[in-house]
């Protein structure tokens, strides 16, 4: 991984992306079905315990998380550190982008982070979706491209 273990992070350490993690061409009604999407992916996959799915809809009732580049990036509000098991991401890719505070969605990140890690991980995506071409792969490609890209 890109960051050093912390003395509060979990025993059990997972890769940050799992391949299963990422589901592509996807149909959502809105913003709300799309972060719960994400966020069932990091419980199914042992991130974070359930209520963390509500902590990430209640982060954008105060700070949107939309990106630019058609990226979202849903995430947990402080309170909710506490059901983060470790740290991880999962991706969705929409088939036709929705709004996202009017701006269009169409790449959404679900991040989970232990301690101040999602801070690296929002910015290591974000980073990656500065670059246009990186950026219109993700939104467009499989699941493999989209994989291959996020390591």
């Amino acid at each position: 991984m890109f960051w050093s273990k912390k003395k509060d992070a979990p025993a059990e350490k997972k890769p940050l992306l799992y391949r299963e993690n990422i589901k592509t061409g996807c149909t959502v009604s809105g913003k709300d079905e799309a972060i719960r999407m994400v966020g069932q992916m990091l419980v199914d996959s042992g991130y974070v315990d359930q209520p963390y799915v509500e902590a990430m809809l209640e982060r954008e009732k105060t700070f949107p998380t939309y990106m630019g580049n058609g990226l979202a990036l849903p995430h947990g509000v402080e309170a909710a550190k506490k059901e983060v098991k470790a740290s991880g991401i999962a991706v969705i890719t929409l088939k036709n982008p929705i709004d996202w505070e009017g701006n269009e969605a169409q790449v959404i990140i679900g991040i989970a982070g232990v301690g101040d890690e999602h801070l690296e991980i929002l910015g290591i995506i974000a980073d990656k979706m500065m670059d246009e071409e990186a950026a219109a792969q993700l939104a467009t490609g499989d699941a493999d491209t989209v994989y291959r890209l996020l390591q």
